[in-house]
């Protein structure tokens, strides 16, 4: 659908250096500036997700299986202090 906007020169501006930097169009702009403005109107954020992070393994030192935190906290750090 096409329809006619009126938007300030300096806007329009920003947002065509905007589009140069990105590899975008200045229709891909305003089309992401909108969707992005209905969706935190929705409350549709994106929500975070932590990238697995996890190296493999079987866990836990046998020696430390059965220790509780303090422990293991000292034989990391040793008599070091925080």
């Amino acid at each position: 659908m096409k329809t006619t906007v009126e938007l300030p020169d300096d806007l329009v501006m920003e947002a065509k250096r905007y589009a140069a930097r990105y590899g975008l169009t200045l229709r891909a702009v305003i089309e992401n500036g909108i969707r992005s403005t209905l969706r935190a109107e929705k409350g549709m954020h994106v929500p975070f997700r932590l990238r697995d992070a996890s190296v493999g393994g079987s866990g836990l030192q046998p020696e430390f299986r059965d220790e509780t935190w303090p422990t293991m906290r000292q034989a990391a750090y040793g008599g070091r202090r925080d």
